[in-house]
């Protein structure tokens, strides 16, 4: 049976020891078929070979890149190549790891991972890159359609492909000279950084990748890029570059928000569907620290991202395992929250206790001090009008207290339990009565607000937390 091609495209049928079994992609220098070896092993592999007529210099030069970059690596999620060689033509060709995925993303939605699991994926890609970097080589048109998903054992597995653009950090690739053409943009619009947006193409580092990376997290977890894929098409290229070099993307959490007001967008409700979620409870994640990472790792300023793809991956770690993430701005509120929530069995279980505790104190001093009242009635019965006042008034404050420590109390056990919702008039309500048993600057007071600051921190009513915070701190 003749190879399967693609219409105006005739497929050779054999390339060295290769047999042509289909075309599976072609790009602007070059084309990958998908073939088999059989000598001195029996595979299937990857074959990318040079265009009839694009052997040029330049050209030549970006194919032994690639080939050069994909040699000097090992790992697991980056694609293997296994030799190289000539046609009978002449031009250049290399076999590499046969990849059968799908793009990252699309792995990610057709089997509608949560955003835990997609962080998981997004981990090795990092774990991946890093590696890339390790070796000197810097990829820069990381995106979905470049990092394909197969499954082995069961698991799924990223592959890093497409080492087409690749850089040399700090070493010559390829003997010969690869120029990069002045005014030309190198990359994907959509996930190219601000660096590469410069036109020449020269001022990048490794920091350009974790950009791309971070736009890649992006669509993840919201369904959208960050600039719209149209509106940098329609500004024309020097309107482009000006877009990803000087305009701020709206916030992860806000972009998902406004999920199906732009062209061709998918519904916030779909897009919480493809995780496996709701549209509630999706915000809820992304808002926060997810927010911080991202936009970190997308910062216009190279010097103020990641300063490797480890520590982008560390900090996603970080946020999976309920710890304080490198990339938001600490505060003592935030640390004291991540580490209730990491420990929320043990603090539920020292918080009954304490409810317990103060419940026997409240019976106890209920008892006393109706043990004192029917005492002082019997000794001095003139005065039983003015000691029942007394004690009434006594009475009051004392159930105040209690009670204002009880609501304090529970609304702590409600936050545990996620019920921000059934605790924030809890505590407001304890914080109210310690200002009418106190007065508005006694400690108790500002204890009081610095626990309503923890309550709110990390909920859409985080400036409400801040400005308690700092009242409390003030007094």
């Amino acid at each position: 049976m003749p190879p399967k091609g693609r219409r105006g495209h005739d497929l050779p049928e054999q390339i060295g020891p290769f047999r042509i079994i289909e075309i599976i992609g072609q790009g602007g220098m070059g084309v990958v078929y998908k073939a088999e070896q059989r000598e001195p092993v029996r595979r299937v592999v990857a074959l990318k070979v040079i265009k009839l007529g694009m052997d040029t210099h330049d050209v030549v030069a970006r194919f032994e890149a690639e080939r050069q970059a994909l040699a000097m690596m090992s790992h697991p999620n980056v694609a293997r190549v296994f030799e190289a060689g000539v046609t009978e033509q002449g031009r250049p060709y290399f076999a590499m790891e046969y990849v059968p995925g799908i793009p990252l993303t699309d792995y990610c939605d057709q089997n509608r991972l949560t955003t835990r699991e997609r962080l998981d994926l997004f981990i090795s890609v990092c774990q991946a890159v890093g590696h890339a970097h390790q070796k000197g080589i810097i990829h820069r048109d990381l995106k979905p359609g470049t990092i394909l998903v197969s499954m082995f054992d069961g698991k799924p597995i990223p592959k890093v492909i497409d080492f087409g653009i690749a850089k040399a950090a700090n070493q010559a690739l390829t003997q010969k000279t690869l120029f990069t053409q002045t005014g030309a943009l190198i990359g994907t619009p959509e996930y190219m950084s601000p660096e590469q947006a410069q036109t020449s193409g020269l001022d990048v580092d490794t920091r350009t990748d974790i950009y791309s990376l971070g736009v890649i997290l992006y669509e993840l977890l919201t369904g959208q890029v960050p600039f719209d894929s149209q509106m940098l098409r329609k500004a024309g290229v020097d309107g482009m570059a000006r877009i990803i070099r000087e305009t701020e993307p709206p916030k992860p959490s806000t972009r998902l928000s406004l999920a199906g007001n732009q062209p061709r967008g998918e519904s916030f409700d779909e897009a919480a569907r493809k995780r496996r979620s709701d549209p509630r409870t999706l915000l809820r994640e992304l808002r926060g620290d997810l927010d911080w990472i991202i936009l970190k790792a997308m910062e216009k300023d190279r010097t103020r991202r990641f300063d490797s793809a480890g520590s982008f991956a560390e900090d996603i770690r970080h946020y999976l395992d309920n710890e304080p993430v490198a990339a938001r701005p600490p505060s003592t509120v935030y640390r004291l929250s991540k580490m209730l929530r990491k420990h929320k069995v043990g603090v539920a279980a020292v918080a009954s206790v304490l409810l317990a505790l103060i419940l026997g104190v409240i019976g106890t001093t209920v008892g006393m001090l109706r043990a004192r009242a029917d005492r002082n009635r019997a000794v001095n019965a003139e005065r039983i009008a003015i000691d029942q006042r007394k004690i009434a008034e006594q009475q009051r404050a004392l159930a105040m207290e209690s009670e204002a420590r009880a609501d304090s109390t529970i609304a702590h056990l409600l936050k545990m339990k996620g019920d921000f919702a059934g605790a924030e008039p809890m505590m407001r309500r304890s914080l109210e009565m310690y200002r009418q048993l106190r007065g508005s600057e006694h400690v108790d007071v500002a204890a009081a607000l610095d626990d309503l600051a923890w309550l709110l921190e990390g909920t859409p009513k985080s400036a409400d937390a801040e400005q308690a915070a700092r009242d409390s701190l003030a007094m």
